[in-house]
């Protein structure tokens, strides 16, 4: 597969070259930046000295790029990927976007939620979390990519909703997730001396995170959903930890709630099932594509904590992006992404 990364020195580009760099059927044709067009990539990141010394293109290449590329994954912030989507029209090229203007089915949803128009709505595009809608990502041409955060969420929440086991208007998702995931711009919060010894909420009942978890668990269940969701941002460099709250149904027994998630991620090989009772650890799933999934049952209050952790820019982005173009051309899912997670 002929693969090009536009938008390549964000850190979810970064981790995009890392993972294609290592893939045994993928070759890096092109790389882009504006901001850093000509410079080699080598040279923004030195720990790539002597695996990746590629020059960064521009856009403004995106002609010669595609004609040269079996898939672009695309890294750049919202409203961005449309304008490449529209240009890919009727051409055999495959497109991944890492960003959030193709993960929703209705794009008023986007429009309202994003403040920005979505000027590319005809598109055919599938919403990427492949543990859960493969079949839709294997016919793909565009792939949205889901976002990190509702990544964790949603995989730690389906089996509950699939099954119909907890109440879908009475959800709430608390979450946690390292520095990294404001990325690699200059930003005041990001700041070291803002973030170290610290943990702060930050866009409670506005984060554009919610009407994404919300869309997924309502096509898996077939429901309205509605839900809280707040995140926050803590002193760690990589990592996601979603603590999501749901009660349970009347008559829900302990037994079904284990077997809702046997049943639907026994054989998903990044899924890592800790259990009932288990406590998922976001060091421990440092650097790979798994997600740690973990459930508690309070039957007092009658509620079921489910719990995950994943790597914020690997399965929460590039890695899951890899994941998809993977299934999209028919290759081993897994090829490029058997990392074991970096500890300490």
């Amino acid at each position: 597969m002929k693969v090009s990364v536009i938008g390549a020195t964000g850190y979810a580009g970064e981790e995009l070259i890392r993972l294609i760099t290592c893939h045994p059927e993928a070759e890096l044709v092109a790389i882009t930046s504006e901001s850093q067009t000509g410079t080699s990539f080598d040279t923004v990141y030195p720990h790539f000295k002597g695996i990746c010394e590629q020059k960064l293109a521009s856009l403004q290449d995106l002609d010669e790029i595609t004609a040269a590329s079996d898939v672009l994954f695309v890294a750049l912030p919202h409203g961005h990927a449309m304008e490449v989507g529209k240009k890919l029209s009727g051409s055999s090229v495959k497109m991944i976007d890492l960003g959030a203007d193709y993960r929703f089915t209705d794009t008023n949803v986007y429009e309202k939620w994003y403040k920005v128009p979505h000027t590319h709505p005809q598109a055919q595009a599938v919403y990427g979390l492949t543990e859960l809608f493969r079949d839709d990502v294997k016919t793909a041409t565009i792939v949205g990519n889901p976002g990190c955060y509702t990544t964790a969420s949603i995989l730690a929440l389906a089996p509950l909703a699939q099954a119909g086991l907890v109440d879908l208007k009475n959800i709430v998702v608390d979450a946690k997730s390292g520095v990294s995931g404001a990325g690699r711009g200059l930003s005041l919060n990001a700041h070291y001396s803002e973030t170290a010894d610290s943990i702060k909420p930050y866009g409670i009942a506005t984060h554009r995170h919610t009407p994404e978890i919300e869309q997924a668990l309502q096509r898996l269940s077939g429901q309205d959903v509605l839900l809280n969701f707040t995140p926050h941002l803590v002193p760690m460099t990589r990592g996601i930890l979603s603590t999501c709250y749901a009660t349970m149904k009347s008559g829900v027994t302990a037994k079904q709630v284990d077997e809702a998630y046997y049943d639907l991620y026994s054989n998903e090989f990044f899924i890592r099932l800790l259990g009932r009772g288990g406590y998922p650890v976001t060091k421990n799933t440092r650097g790979s594509n798994y997600c740690d999934i973990a459930w508690h049952i309070d039957e007092r209050t009658g509620r079921v904590i489910a719990v995950s952790a994943i790597d914020n820019l690997v399965k929460g982005a590039a890695g899951q992006a890899v994941q998809n173009m993977n299934v999209m051309f028919g290759c081993d899912e897994t090829a490029g992404l058997k990392l074991v997670p970096v500890f300490p």
